[in-house]
């Protein structure tokens, strides 16, 4: 199955995302899901001071492939990725197209950090992060909830808790929650 811009938007309205394996790609519906409540985001004191000091130059969608392929790069521990050249290829046509975004942290002109993830209506479903300088994901990662919290968004899902993302006020919630607050957030129209 050929990823389409359609099919991913689609897919992303019912609930539901990619992840491509050696064999194929397959469709996940976490129970529970990762999101991070918007008005209940925390950033960490130590963070916030590295947030203003300026360190990273902030810039919105002026690398987004670029950015697929840093989050896609192996890493320690991590060899392997689930984003293949046709995730990069089917996202970044979605990126065109004005649904998918990234968040990028520059330092003396170099890429150095960053995120990407899907947007629709009230939804913003975050799908990778990277970093290459120390706490530039994280840096990303507050200039992305406050865009879209100034934006209207009603929804970020994270998709998997992990360690990382907990300390800014991960929650998990039931795939039923998420459905429903996922529909609630389709009938907003957000601007990122």
């Amino acid at each position: 199955m050929r990823l389409t811009p359609q099919l991913l938007l689609s897919a992303y309205c019912e609930g539901i995302f990619p992840m491509a394996h050696e064999d194929g790609i397959y469709w996940y519906d976490p129970d529970p899901r990762a999101i991070i409540p918007l008005d209940g985001f925390h950033v960490p004191r130590r963070l916030a001071r590295i947030v203003r000091s300026g360190v990273f130059e902030v810039r919105v969608d002026t690398a987004f492939t670029a950015v697929m392929q840093a989050c896609a790069a192996p890493s320690d521990g991590r060899e392997t990725t689930w984003i293949s050249p046709e995730f990069v290829r089917a996202y970044t046509d979605l990126h065109r197209r004005g649904f998918a975004h990234s968040v990028e942290c520059w330092q003396d002109g170099r890429l150095v950090g960053g995120l990407y993830g899907v947007s629709v209506q009230g939804l913003f479903a975050g799908e990778s992060m990277f970093s290459l300088a120390p706490n530039a994901s994280k840096v990303a990662l507050v200039h992305l909830v406050h865009r879209l919290q100034r934006g209207g968004f009603q929804l970020l899902d994270t998709q998997f808790m992990t360690a990382h993302l907990r300390q800014f006020g991960t929650i998990e919630i039931s795939a039923a929650a998420y459905k429903r607050r996922l529909a609630q957030a389709l009938l907003v129209t957000a601007k990122f």
